[in-house]
């Protein structure tokens, strides 16, 4: 849990940067401001909403539901994590595991805004995307007394609707989808999908913590 909920913080925050891309750009064009587009909308509603989340810290679950979640493909990082495992899931089953997938990452990304801290972010330059269906955007994190953590996005373009989404982050070479992988794999093969689904369900209803300022998470650690 702790290298998915580490790499998310970093995936959050570097939604916050400005990007500095030509207006004339749209979501479909750019992977780079999808991310951007969605990072001002979730930020500016946190921003004016911060009596409310502080009174009710809960309130953070609807602002990534409504805000972030759209920009994210659950349902494509739902199945990487199950890697070849999916195919002996019972497909009603796998239903429920996307189902569930998707409202533990919202906790995640919620419980991660509570670690925020206006940390920075440096981008290298953006690429062409003219003909890639998958991209990777790298990137430095930059927190003051801290060491620089080196970062890599994973964007994917949907072969239907052609509208760039979020499925990955790489932290340190570390990539959190292949860790919660390695985390889920041996409970797949000893007790099936719906301990996985249990362990996530449990995740979900943990209350919403707001942290100290300067308090930051664990990162994530290699899977065997």
């Amino acid at each position: 849990m702790k290298a998915f909920f580490t790499a998310t913080l970093m995936l959050i925050t570097l939604l916050t940067q400005s990007l500095n891309y030509a207006k004339a750009e749209t979501e479909s064009d750019n992977p780079h401001t999808m991310i951007q587009n969605a990072a001002s909308a979730t930020f500016a509603r946190m921003k004016n909403e911060q009596a409310l989340i502080a009174q009710n810290p809960e309130h953070l679950r609807t602002i990534m539901r409504e805000n972030l979640l759209p920009h994210v493909d659950y349902k494509y990082s739902a199945f990487m994590v199950l890697g070849n495992q999916a195919r002996n899931v019972p497909k009603q089953q796998l239903g429920e595991f996307v189902n569930v997938f998707r409202e533990y990452l919202v906790t995640t990304y919620a419980n991660a805004m509570g670690y925020y801290d206006d940390q920075t972010v440096a981008f290298e330059p953006a690429g062409k995307y003219d003909d890639k269906k998958i991209v990777t955007v790298r990137a430095l994190i930059q927190d003051i007394g801290k060491p620089d953590i080196k970062v890599a996005f994973k964007v994917r373009k949907d072969r239907k609707t052609n509208e760039w989404a979020a499925y990955d982050m790489v932290a340190e070479g570390i990539s959190l989808l292949s860790s919660k992988r390695s985390e889920f794999e041996s409970i797949l093969r000893q007790d099936g999908i719906e301990k996985v689904i249990e362990l996530m369900q449990q995740k979900i209803k943990d209350p919403i913590v707001l942290q100290k300022p300067g308090s930051s998470p664990p990162l994530p650690a290699p899977q065997g």
